[in-house]
């Protein structure tokens, strides 16, 4: 199995090296790795002058799995996007078509007390939120600042979802609550955007597929409330691209530190 190895910038190198040696420990002699390290990030600036070199996309594009560390820092602030840390992963995941990002949040009794909410509203917490990477603001077009005649600046991002984008990350949501309590809550803002109000309708849709699953629908901010009052009602969120980056950090902060939350962003066929 080729695996990339890229561990990125700040505390990455040093999580990486040890889920490597938990990797081979876990492999044994069951499983051959290939694993081979790339810059990304501003390890890749670094190396290359940019945040994903092309042979750390090669590398990427040959592998069956990556591990990927972090990437990002003070240099995200600069002006020009291309040079930014953190661009390489948003790149990387819309390259390789990585759309489904599933982000768990589990509360284990020895670090109850981590959480910054009383013990009685996190004990057992077990939260699935699997959030679309591949659309949204971050990737809709048009984007950017614009200067106007009389000096004064307007910026602009679009939110854009075609409903073949939904449908596949529906699709996943669905088949992620079938593997466990058959609840399935699709977080929106339907009732201001019209892009999520299509976001509903094609869910809904979607939906009629899986008569066996509980499906139901939050707005954002009131999934954001229910998030902090009553955290275990909820078993698996499907949301979209920025609501799923907002939600899934809120849900990290449950279990105490967003340091203490895996993630596996997955595509069609890898």
């Amino acid at each position: 199995m080729k695996i990339a190895i890229l561990p990125g910038d700040g505390i990455g190198p040093e999580v990486t090296a040890e889920a490597v040696k938990v990797l081979k420990a876990l492999a044994g002699n069951a499983m051959a790795m290939e694993l081979t390290e790339a810059p990304i990030g501003a390890a890749g600036v670094a190396a290359a002058g940019v945040p994903l070199p092309p042979a750390t996309l090669e590398l990427a594009e040959r592998a069956e799995a990556i591990l990927f560390g972090a990437a990002g820092g003070p240099l995200d602030e600069l002006a020009d996007r291309s040079k930014r840390p953190g661009s390489a992963l948003l790149f990387l995941r819309k390259h390789l078509t990585l759309f489904a990002n599933f982000r768990p949040a589990i509360m284990y009794p020895e670090l109850i007390g981590a959480s910054t909410l009383r013990p009685e509203i996190v004990r057992g917490l077990d939260l699935l939120i699997l959030r679309e990477l591949n659309g949204d603001l971050y990737f809709g077009e048009p984007r950017g600042v614009t200067t106007g005649p009389d000096g004064t600046r307007s910026g602009v991002n679009t939110m854009r979802y075609h409903e073949d984008e939904i449908r596949r990350v529906a699709h996943a949501g669905f088949r992620a609550a079938r593997a466990r309590s058959k609840k399935l809550c699709s977080v929106d803002k339907a009732n201001v955007l019209e892009t999520m109000h299509l976001w509903r309708d094609v869910v809904t849709e979607t939906g009629r597929e899986y008569p066996d699953i509980e499906l139901s629908h939050l707005y954002v901010d009131a999934a954001a409330m229910q998030l902090m009052r009553r955290p275990t009602q909820f078993d698996v969120i499907v949301t979209g691209n920025v609501f799923g980056d907002i939600l899934s950090d809120a849900a990290a902060m449950l279990t105490g530190s967003i340091g203490m939350l895996p993630s596996a962003s997955l595509g069609l066929d890898r």
